[in-house]
């Protein structure tokens, strides 16, 4: 008897000691980096934190912005990283102290290589002063010496060899870029769970000569000159109904697959916003945080808001899902109609909406009266990175509102 015991006590003790520990992730700083050529890194910095229910959360940071990632989904040594709004996620294993695997958008079908070591690290290494200050304006143009160029501002702010800012495009902003100047190099990245954005360039006092990354996709050369006065073009004047059309329509089904038209007794005799966008989009998400927020602040607005998504999701239901992720997450009061799905063309999307002589931008806004009359037409957004931009963005949003609203009440006296 007391062999069987001793044997039984052996197994136990064989068994306790080849029991696989579970393997749990370092909370705290955490440093990552996206491979986006075969000579380039975009790191970010992000920290890992238990939740009430012990699952973990992940705050992503990008100068001012806070990305929160309340996904995480763990299995073995698996782990699966879902980003907010957005369908882009990460996949792979890890360690206590580590991470590899890769950001993955499958409608886009890109995979861009990721890892991440535990630990406190600045996102650039600081290697030597800085030769010059890059604070203030930049008049910028990308992918140069192509049929697509394109102009842009680029807006920075340097403490030290710390760089903060953004660049503003005709359709919107590179949002929150956080970076460093290293002698006469420049390195700025952003990382917020759609864009992988990495920007270098060398500098001297008065010019940029630089590349830049989107994810491992896309390179565009750029090149910028300080230029304080330097403004892109009027958004107000890029978008406009054209010849032979007299107002604006549209007719596209809701989530529960109702089909909702402009002509719907919902909109009929006040200001209504037609907002064309998509839940992939992270200027999209900028605006619409904002009109939330406004419509919060101004319960008494007697105006209508809609959304008009087109979405690169490859089937209906991906669609619907996305749309349905982003009014739950941000609270949305207002309908977001499915316009389109399978692709992000704006080429597409202008044959969804003849009246306009383009779609040169997701987000666009479209202003409407309470007669069903265009009043102005907003193409891009300029979101919170673009700090004075933005600022005064809100105040003529307000200002085109309490007109609209205010000619609205009077009209209808």
């Amino acid at each position: 008897m007391k062999g069987i015991l001793f044997g039984l006590m052996a197994l136990c003790l064989l068994f306790l000691a080849c029991k696989k520990e579970e393997v749990k992730l370092a909370t705290g700083n955490w440093w990552g980096k996206m491979e986006v050529s075969t000579t380039e890194i975009l790191p970010f910095t992000f920290k890992l934190v238990n939740s009430s229910s012990n699952d973990y959360q992940m705050e992503i940071y990008n100068a001012e912005e806070i990305v929160e990632v309340d996904e995480i989904t763990i299995k073995g040594d698996s782990i699966y990283i879902k980003m907010p709004i957005f369908e882009g996620y990460i996949a792979g294993t890890f360690s206590e102290n580590e991470i590899h695997g890769s950001f993955i958008k499958e409608s886009l079908e890109r995979i861009v290589p990721f890892s991440a070591m535990h630990g406190d690290r600045n996102r650039f290494e600081t290697i030597s002063e800085p030769n010059t200050d890059i604070s203030g304006i930049w008049e910028t143009h990308f992918d140069v010496g192509t049929d697509g160029e394109y102009p842009a501002m680029g807006i920075f702010m340097q403490t030290g060899n710390r760089v903060k800012g953004t660049f503003r495009t005709k359709t919107g902003d590179y949002r929150y870029l956080d970076g460093i100047v290293n002698g006469d190099s420049l390195k700025l990245s952003t990382f917020d769970g759609a864009h992988a954005f990495l920007f270098t360039a060398k500098i001297t006092d008065s010019t940029l000569q630089g590349v830049f990354y989107s994810g491992n996709h896309s390179v565009e050369k750029f090149v910028a000159k300080r230029n304080e006065a330097f403004e892109l073009p009027d958004a107000d004047a890029l978008t406009f109904l054209k010849e032979g059309y007299d107002n604006f329509n549209f007719s596209f089904p809701d989530t529960d697959g109702n089909l909702v038209s402009l002509s719907d007794d919902r909109f009929q005799r006040k200001p209504v916003l037609v907002q064309i966008m998509g839940t992939w989009c992270p200027n999209c998400l900028d605006e619409t945080r904002f009109y939330v927020d406004y419509l919060k602040k101004h319960p008494e607005l007697d105006i209508e808001l809609v959304a008009l998504a087109f979405e690169y999701a490859k089937t209906k239901e991906k669609a619907l899902e996305g749309i349905n992720r982003l009014k739950k997450r941000e609270e949305l009061t207002y309908p977001v109609l499915l316009a389109q799905y399978g692709t992000s063309s704006k080429q597409k999307a202008n044959e969804k909406l003849p009246m306009l002589n383009h779609v040169l931008s997701y987000p666009t806004t479209i202003y409407i009266d309470r007669d069903g009359a265009v009043k102005k037409i907003h193409t891009g957004f300029n979101g919170p990175a673009t700090g004075d931009k933005y600022e005064e963005f809100k105040k003529e949003f307000d200002d085109t509102i309490q007109e609209l609203v205010l000619s609205s009440e009077e009209a209808s006296k």
